[in-house]
């Protein structure tokens, strides 16, 4: 089939690159000049696992072609909308692209054509698009919501195997239309109205979201009653009605969905009347993530001016070179307005954090330049590098009191501390000796369970 993707991002080039692969004739319409250029050499402007090879592929076999003006989607049967929607400071969702698409769209349109969201939308937004744009084309126009449920770092794996194929939509020859694009992945076709299916992504994102608060409040309370949250979220994933997926305590969530997602549904939530408490829950949750990594580093060097601290990884998770809505970003963002200094490390994601940071942090070329000098670290990426690091060399080259917090409950504990460092996990016993629930909480606060249900 003749397939235009509009938008040469995460989702959109992943859509050029696998459909191609799968034998469609695609072009791929991105007008910034420089990722264009990098394109159209067979360059991917991002690191995504297994994607370079893809456009490689299309590119050779003369099946994916880029293009920056939107008259190479005129011929196309099927045009997908893939560019960006980022989050206001409100909460909105900013649907400028969108708009401007749509009407160069309806603007070109010479014969019946099948438009395709893959775009994430607020529920609603279909219907209205369809009224506000479709009705003044000069030819048929379908209109399909069709979301991407892709995970960076797996996006390739995920287009192939995904757990399931999203279609919205009332037009039937259109949605069998966009079926047979998927001729040959293995996964059930799941049909609905266009409002139904945008709603789809906001909810699996939500609840996703949901889980990963939900443990790290278990994580907090871990904390104050002394328990290890290792073994209570193992245990409580065990269960198949729960699953063991997004219950690992840490920083919190990042990146370019489940912020803007979350903080979208609430803002839908809010403009039609309906107050989504616990998903303001979740929100709240996440954002004091971050700063409970700051009051932990306070607590236990004091005064942080003058302060070395070592922030080993930058994108929001492992596998990617992002690192939009990132926490540790944030965190470093808190630590220089305190005065620290701070020593930064990534695999991947140096340049992207250094063109979203102040001056001022140290960009290590290495991890272990990393951590010299440093009087605490903070794990806020779970690396595998990270977990195999020689603690051994690293103990000499800091300052006390030596201080590793791991942000991702990735590293082994036990031999942290028996090499000297004092480490302190998420939702993880106190290191300091004889000493097991969070200090940070004043004493009097804790009731003994046998004193909270006496008569």
């Amino acid at each position: 089939m003749r397939v235009a993707v509009i938008g040469a991002g995460y989702v959109g080039l992943v859509a050029a690159g696998c459909l191609s692969h799968s034998g469609h004739d695609v072009v791929c319409i991105e007008k910034d000049a420089r990722k264009m250029a990098l394109l159209k050499a067979g360059r991917v402007p991002f690191f995504e696992e297994g994607l370079e090879e893809l456009v490689l592929f299309g590119l050779k076999r003369g099946l994916l072609q880029f293009d920056g003006q939107m008259e190479a989607c005129q011929d196309r049967e099927i045009i997908m909308i893939a560019v960006g929607t980022p989050a206001r400071p409100d909460g909105r969702i900013d649907l400028s692209q969108i708009y401007a698409v749509m009407d160069e769209i309806v603007f070109r349109a010479r014969f019946p054509q099948t438009i395709v969201m893959k775009s994430t939308v607020p529920p609603g937004f279909g219907v209205n698009a369809k009224e506000r744009y479709l009705e003044r084309a000069r030819v048929p126009l379908s209109y399909l919501s069709n979301p991407e449920f892709l995970r960076e770092g797996s996006a390739v794996r995920d287009w192939y195997h995904p757990d399931r194929i999203v279609i919205g939509g009332d037009d039937e020859t259109a949605i069998s239309r966009l079926a047979r694009l998927y001729a040959g992945i293995d996964a059930p076709i799941v049909t609905m109205d266009v409002s139904s299916a945008e709603m789809v992504k906001y909810a699996a994102n939500a609840f996703l979201a949901t889980k990963i608060s939900f443990i790290n409040e278990i994580a907090s309370l871990c904390e104050l009653v002394g328990a290890d949250i290792l073994p209570v979220s193992r245990a409580v994933g065990m269960d198949r009605r729960i699953g063991d997926q997004f219950l690992q305590a840490g920083l919190g969530y990042g990146g370019s969905c489940f912020p803007k997602d979350t903080c979208g549904l609430d803002f839908v939530s809010t403009c039609n009347g309906h107050a989504f408490n616990l998903l303001k829950a979740v929100i709240e949750v996440n954002k004091r993530q971050r700063l409970l990594a700051v009051r932990r580093l306070r607590h236990v060097l004091g005064r942080l001016h003058g302060k070395t601290i070592g922030v080993l990884g930058l994108a929001f998770k492992p596998g990617t070179d992002d690192v939009r809505e990132s926490p540790s970003l944030e965190i470093i963002n808190l630590l220089l307005d305190e005065g620290a200094d701070v020593r930064a490390y990534d695999p991947l994601a140096m340049e992207n954090a250094r063109r979203a940071l102040p001056d001022g942090v140290f960009f290590a070329p290495g991890v272990m330049e990393a951590v010299t000098d440093c009087h605490a670290l903070l794990v806020a990426t779970a690396w595998p590098e990270f977990s195999t690091l020689d603690w051994a060399a690293v103990r000499p080259v800091m300052h006390p009191p030596y201080l590793v917090m791991d942000g991702r409950n990735c590293l082994a504990a036990e031999e942290l501390r028996q090499k000297g460092f004092l480490y302190w996990g998420i939702g993880r016993p106190y290191p300091v000796q004889g000493e097991t629930r969070n200090p940070l909480i004043k004493t009097g606060q804790i009731f003994p369970l046998r004193q909270a249900v006496s008569p």
